[in-house]
């Protein structure tokens, strides 16, 4: 089912999406790739929305900085400096985020209106980036198919070609919040992930370092707490399919997500610079992508995508209660 959502100063129409199954319930934007709202029932089988999201299109314009629910490209997380080498040729980006390059530049995937088609239980949103978008080399066709399984898991399923040598990381940037309302610093979390990647003081990664020993240890579940904006090695890399790697759990609801990815990287990102209707915490970000600044560091799995070539990356997040 879909609906008109509201329009944007320029008079471009934004749509919203509705997707049902098996009693979970999912609102899609057209604007950003958003993940409006994502309803599931807790143990005592009452629905919450999960996700931070605004009611009306005019909040995410006016507070686009938390990237709530988007669809975030052409290079999610950052590139260091704002700068990347390829094939012997230097490319500058914008600087949004301090020195650094921050989840596609300033006018992103994020902040531009897809095309939406409906498949069977879903929608696909598609669009092409034109070479030199926010810097980035190469004209990019990229769809993002979201599909409810048959069990209710969402599915966001991401392909990708370009006809010049580029670099491409896409993720979905939703806030989770299990009980659907409040802090959601006492949600436990498990990540398999034995390694991560410290960061310097504009949070670019200085390597891998081991988890063990470290705040950044969720191989056994545990609360979540503060303090996060890092990404985690996960144990599987990079799978033709997606494998489970990560867990959040909602004591109180008993509502459980898990996320399972073909990427090799999650960054967790416990929301200290929520703002608007939200307190600093009041959602959890897990993020499923390649790392941080990999254009830069050729030990990071690459990110290089080239003519010929199709980029697919697929991301489930799927919905119990216990």
């Amino acid at each position: 089912m879909s609906e008109h959502f509201g329009t944007l100063p320029d008079g471009t129409a934004v749509h919203r999406w509705t997707l049902e199954r098996a009693g979970v319930r999912v609102r899609i934007l057209s604007y950003g790739g958003i993940v409006q709202s994502v309803e599931v029932p807790g143990r005592d089988g009452r629905t919450e929305d999960v996700v931070l999201g605004f009611a009306e299109l005019d909040g995410y314009l006016t507070h686009p900085e938390p990237y709530l629910g988007a669809l975030i490209g052409r290079y999610a997380n950052r590139i260091a400096g704002g700068r990347f080498p390829l094939d012997g040729r230097t490319y500058a980006l914008a600087p949004n985020d301090g020195p650094n390059s921050l989840h596609g530049g300033e006018r992103g995937f994020d902040k531009r209106v897809w095309e939406v088609t409906p498949v069977e239980h879903g929608v696909r949103l598609t669009r092409v980036g034109p070479h030199g978008e926010e810097g980035f080399p190469g004209r990019l066709e990229v769809s993002a198919t979201y599909r409810l399984d048959p069990g209710g898991a969402l599915r966001i399923a991401y392909e990708a070609v370009t006809d010049a040598p580029t670099v491409v990381n896409l993720t979905n940037h939703s806030y989770w919040n299990l009980s659907g309302s409040g802090n959601a610093g006492g949600h436990e979390l498990r990540i398999a992930a034995g390694r991560y990647t410290p960061v310097d003081d504009v949070l670019i990664p200085t390597g891998t370092a081991p988890v063990e020993g470290t705040r950044f240890d969720f191989r056994t579940a545990r609360k979540t707490g503060s303090g996060y904006d890092h990404n985690f090695v996960l144990d599987k890399g990079v799978t033709a399919t997606p494998v489970e790697v990560a867990e959040l759990s909602d004591p109180g609801s008993g509502r459980v997500l898990t996320v399972a990815t073909t990427e090799p990287g999650l960054q967790l990102y416990t929301g200290e610079h929520l703002s608007g209707p939200w307190a600093p915490g009041d959602g959890i970000a897990l993020e499923t992508q390649h790392f941080p600044d990999s254009p830069n560091r050729p030990e990071f799995p690459s990110t290089v995508l080239r003519p010929g070539e199709v980029f697919r990356s697929e991301t489930v997040y799927g919905f119990s209660t216990r």
